[in-house]
C-alpha cells in the first residue's frame, strides 16, 4: 500500500460548501486505470482528479478526470481546482501561465489577482440541433418547444448541448423528467440551460443563471466546461456581452459564480477556489 497527498477543495465560490467540491490526488502516475476510477466511484464527488507527471513539454503538469461512472476528456471545475492544488502544493509554472495536459490537449490556465481562469478549448461540436432533438429535449425538460428561444451544441468534451430560455425564472422553474435526460445521457448528450437575469427584479450580482443536467438527471452544482461552451456560443453569436458573470447551483443549494471575459481570441473562464480538506490517501 502507498499513501499520496490529497486535497478537497470548493470551486467558483469563496465560502466553502457553497460550490462544486472536487477531489484531488497528486503525484498519481503509479495508479492504474482500475484504482483511479474505483477511487473517484467511492468518493462520489462529480469529479475527482489525479494529478501526474506531463507528457508534453510544454505542460507543466497533466490531469486525469473521472466521475464516479466515466472518465472525462476535460471539465472546467476540475482544471480550475487542480491548478490550484498544484500550486498550494509548491508547483511552479514555467512561464506566465499555467499549462495543463489533459486528453483533450493543452489548456491554458492564468492567475487574476486570487482567482483563476482557464481558456475556453476549442469545441468539439458546434452548430445547430436536429429539431427531432430538440423535441425530445423539450420533453426532457418539461417546457413547451416555444419557452426554448435558441439551442446549439457546444460540446467541448462531456457532450454538452446548450438551451437558453427567456429568464432566470424560467430557468429555476425547470423540473426535469430524470428518464428521458437519462436516455439522452447514454447517447452522450448532457443539457445545459442559460437565462438572462432581469436587473430589476433579480439584482446585479449576476447576469445568466444556469443549470447543469447529467445522467440520471442529477443537477451539477457549477460546471466550468458547460459555461465555457456557452460563453462561446453566446458571444459568439452576439447574445452575450463580451464579459459577464453566471450564476449555478442556485436550485440545489449552491452559489457558484463564473467569470467570463473575453480577451482577443480567447474566452477566459474564471472562478474562486475555496480549500476544505488537507491530508493523505491510501491505495
Amino acid at each position: 500500500m502507498s499513501e499520496f497527498s490529497f486535497y478537497q477543495v470548493d470551486v467558483f465560490t469563496r465560502l466553502a460548501t457553497t460550490g462544486n467540491p472536487l477531489a484531488v490526488v497528486l503525484g498519481a502516475d503509479a495508479l492504474s486505470d482500475q484504482q483511479m476510477a474505483a477511487f473517484a466511484n467511492w468518493t462520489n464527488l462529480s469529479e475527482t482528479a489525479f494529478l501526474l507527471k506531463p507528457e508534453d513539454d510544454r505542460a507543466d503538469y497533466r490531469v486525469r478526470i473521472f466521475t464516479p461512472f466515466e472518465e472525462l476528456p476535460f471539465a472546467g471545475h476540475p482544471t480550475l481546482g487542480s491548478a490550484h492544488v498544484w500550486l498550494a502544493a509548491g508547483g511552479a509554472a514555467k512561464g506566465e501561465e499555467l499549462v495543463q495536459e489533459c486528453a483533450v490537449g493543452l489548456v491554458r490556465v492564468r492567475r487574476d489577482g486570487g482567482r483563476l481562469s482557464f481558456a475556453a478549448p476549442p469545441l468539439r461540436r458546434a452548430g445547430e440541433v436536429d429539431p427531432d432533438v430538440l423535441a425530445h429535449i423539450a420533453r426532457g425538460l418539461r417546457l413547451p418547444p416555444e419557452a426554448i428561444v435558441a439551442a446549439n451544441w457546444i460540446d467541448n468534451g462531456p457532450g454538452w448541448l446548450g438551451i437558453l430560455l427567456r429568464s432566470r425564472a424560467e430557468v429555476l422553474a425547470v423540473d426535469s423528467d430524470h428518464a428521458i435526460l437519462e436516455e439522452l445521457a447514454q447517447k452522450g448528450i448532457k443539457i445545459g440551460i442559460a437565462g438572462p437575469w432581469n436587473p430589476a427584479t433579480d439584482g446585479g450580482e449576476a447576469h445568466y443563471e444556469v443549470r447543469a443536467f447529467l445522467a440520471g438527471g442529477r443537477e451539477d452544482p457549477v460546471t466550468g466546461s458547460l459555461n465555457a461552451g456557452l460563453a462561446q456560443w453566446l458571444i459568439g453569436a452576439g447574445i452575450a456581452p463580451a464579459s459577464y458573470i453566471a450564476a449555478q447551483g442556485t436550485a440545489i443549494g449552491r452559489h457558484g459564480r463564473v467569470h467570463v471575459v473575453k480577451d482577443g481570441a480567447d474566452i477566459w473562464i474564471g472562478g474562486d477556489v475555496a480549500p476544505c480538506i488537507k491530508g493523505t490517501v491510501t491505495f
